[in-house]
């Protein structure tokens, strides 16, 4: 799995999750501002218009997850992985909710270098320049993640909707422009901000629960586009820290939702399998 790392950091975000630490606690991820324009508001304080607050905006994120049945899109991914050296590639991406996540990546001179396959019980990999294919289990994801991540979370991941949200908040923070809910659960600790207009997405902060682990990861979202009728994200930036910083950027083009798609994935026989 020599390359499986960084070349599927779109769809196997979990990979370089699991391998990022950092000494970063949840208590620095809300950024410190004028307390006079700012209220941050544990829940356990009781009082019922705090509560009816943050079930309000919960239940708006909620709603606002992006529904569809298809989703076909070209990404160009830049890509600073631990060893300092940047890469970038451009990946065609079509997913079938709940059922396929297809990718093809390409090389220089415009030729196909990798085919993934994801499918909520399997991952399928061909490697086109060693003419190698490889297989495994979804549970592969979460045992380089160490966090139950399945097929539903990185679906989440690609089309924009919140990852690892959580319905037990314990505190809030509010201003002009943002809202922020943060929530506690056995992995993690996610401070999730959104607008305060139309509660789009704007940042997700996932610190592990486990302090002796103390990964964190940020993903930010923008460049919102109505794709055929859906409000759609084609900007993300993601900084996964542990030991060492990976940086990603994902710019999402010629989207497209409910199409129909084919996911072709055949393995020559002369492929080696690992």
């Amino acid at each position: 799995m020599k390359y499986f790392c960084w070349l599927l950091v779109p769809v196997v975000l979990a990979a370089s999750l699991g391998s990022c630490r950092s000494t970063k606690s949840i208590s620095n991820a809300i950024t410190k501002k004028d307390t006079a324009q700012v209220v941050k508001v544990p829940v356990a304080d009781g009082k019922s218009d705090t509560i009816h607050f943050i079930h309000e905006v919960y239940q708006a994120i909620e709603r606002n997850r992006i529904d569809f049945n298809t989703l076909s899109a070209k990404i160009k991914v830049d890509f600073s992985p631990e060893d300092g050296k940047k890469r970038d590639f451009t990946a065609a991406i079509r997913m079938k909710k709940d059922s396929a996540i297809w990718v093809s990546i390409t090389a220089l001179l415009g030729i196909e270098a990798f085919r993934i396959l994801v499918t909520p019980d399997s991952v399928k990999v061909l490697n086109k320049l060693d003419k190698v294919v490889q297989l495994r289990s979804v549970n592969y994801l979460k045992e380089l993640a160490k966090v139950p991540f399945t097929f539903k979370e990185l679906q989440a991941l690609l089309i924009g909707n919140p990852v690892f949200l959580d319905s037990n908040i314990v505190s809030y923070r509010k201003d002009e422009k943002s809202i922020s809910l943060l929530s506690a659960s056995d992995i993690f600790k996610h401070l999730l901000t959104v607008s305060t207009d139309d509660y789009r997405l704007l940042h997700s902060k996932l610190d592990d629960a486990d302090v002796l682990r103390a990964r964190t990861c940020n993903i930010t979202y923008g460049g919102y586009e109505n794709k055929n009728a859906i409000l759609f994200p084609t900007v993300r930036g993601i900084a996964i820290s542990e030991k060492t910083k990976v940086d990603i950027n994902m710019q999402f083009k010629q989207v497209d939702f409910n199409v129909d798609l084919t996911f072709p994935f055949n393995i020559p026989r002369n492929y080696k399998r690992q």
